[in-house]
């Protein structure tokens, strides 16, 4: 409820804003995929979107054990995977703002809410919740992924954090860098306790080669993370499908700190397109260990269209299809296969190959469609080697 009444207020005090400068200033109203509102000389831009992802889900497992040690799920299920709304937007031309709610799964939970001091000396200057600079694929918004839910790297660690962050552009705005400090380990924007954990989180990426059916995008990204609530890392795999609920569990404890490396690559040649990540994570302990990461993934749309590259600092960005799906058109297609891996103490390892179908009916309308096979290997909790398949089905808007 308190969340509920901070929005309102914060959407009231912006539309009160927008009414007392009108006569003077006034604002005109467009639609970009989002509403969009700016006044005449632009120094006050606002936008106002959304999104809505329903998933519907048929699993299978070659073994009840499966079922029982992991508990993962073979049987059929269904859920709104995301109902978020937003509004960001630009005050006064030096300071820009996000704030973001999701209100999948019963509950509210705030996901971007920041605002960023622009153009200072020493670049631009971030302070809030949002996401850490680190993993491509994180970094992508779930609007403009590949496949209905991210590769494996992405278990080691959550994609957003509390904290403070510089970055800036350079080399004609082809590059950029990042540099954060962030608190805590948790995914959650309102976690309270002050218990010492933090993580410094950088990296540096951009295209290398840009032309006009051609470019190339590399990046590196490092992350040292000290654990000081319970002193241990560890983190949980899905198979790529967030309806089954359970996962691979390794935990590391007497962790003193953990050093993160991630590589990225990118390369778009019209209508195909290939992207790569390899992470490792170095956890020294008393009996220090190595996890690593990593996924491989290609796509090719049939109807000629292509993706998109948003920036350095965000990764793809919105298809839009040459026609849309209509009297006239079809909207664009897309193929896509990724192959990913992640491997915990050379005990717990899970390989998966997902086989995915893309229809873009139009900039704002998407359906997806996945068949995921996962090879699930454990010698801890379940002594054996097991196969979990799944088929997933999207709907999905955004505006």
């Amino acid at each position: 409820m308190k969340i509920k009444v901070a929005v309102f207020v914060f959407l009231w005090s912006v539309c009160t804003s927008i009414n007392a400068q009108e006569k003077e200033n006034p604002f005109s109203i467009k639609w970009d995929n989002g509403f969009k509102v700016e006044n005449a000389d632009k120094s006050i831009k606002l936008k106002f979107g959304g999104r809505i992802m329903y998933d519907i889900g048929f699993y299978s497992l070659n073994d009840q054990a499966l079922e029982n040690g992991y508990e993962l799920k073979s049987s059929n299920g269904n859920e709104i995977r995301r109902a978020r709304f937003f509004t960001s937007g630009t005050l006064y031309k030096n300071i820009d703002f996000k704030l973001q709610v999701d209100y999948a799964g019963g509950k509210v939970v705030l996901k971007d809410v920041y605002f960023t001091i622009k153009n200072l000396p020493v670049g631009n200057l971030r302070v809030g919740h949002f996401k850490e600079p680190i993993r491509l694929e994180a970094l992508t918004s779930s609007k403009h992924m590949t496949f209905m839910e991210r590769g494996l790297p992405i278990s080691y660690m959550s994609d957003r954090n509390s904290g403070v962050m510089l970055f800036d552009q350079f080399a004609d705005k082809k590059m950029s860098w990042q540099l954060g400090v962030f608190t805590g380990t948790d995914a959650s924007s309102d976690k309270q306790e002050a218990n010492g954990t933090y993580a410094i989180t950088g990296r540096v990426a951009g295209l290398v080669v840009k032309e006009t059916e051609n470019l190339v995008h590399l990046g590196a990204g490092y992350s040292y993370r000290k654990p000081q609530d319970d002193h241990t890392f560890g983190y949980k795999v899905r198979p790529e499908t967030h309806i089954s609920n359970k996962y691979i569990v390794t935990n590391v404890s007497d962790v003193d700190n953990v050093n993160m490396y991630n590589l990225e690559a990118l390369w778009i040649a019209n209508s195909f397109a290939l992207q790569g990540e390899y992470l490792t994570a170095n956890v020294n302990a008393i009996e220090d260990q190595d996890f690593s990461s990593y996924y491989m993934q290609a796509s090719y749309f049939i109807t000629g269209d292509k993706k998109t590259y948003k920036n350095s600092m965000k990764g793809l960005g919105r298809v839009k299809p040459k026609k849309d799906f209509g009297e006239n058109g079809s909207g664009a297609i897309e193929l896509a296969l990724r192959y990913s891996y992640i491997d915990g103490m050379n005990t717990d390892k899970m390989s998966n190959v997902t086989a995915g179908v893309n229809w873009h009916l139009n900039s704002a309308a998407r359906v997806m469609a996945n068949y995921v096979i996962s090879n699930i290997d454990n010698q801890t909790t379940y002594t054996g080697e097991g196969q979990f398949n799944a088929f997933q089905v999207r709907f999905m808007l955004d505006f």
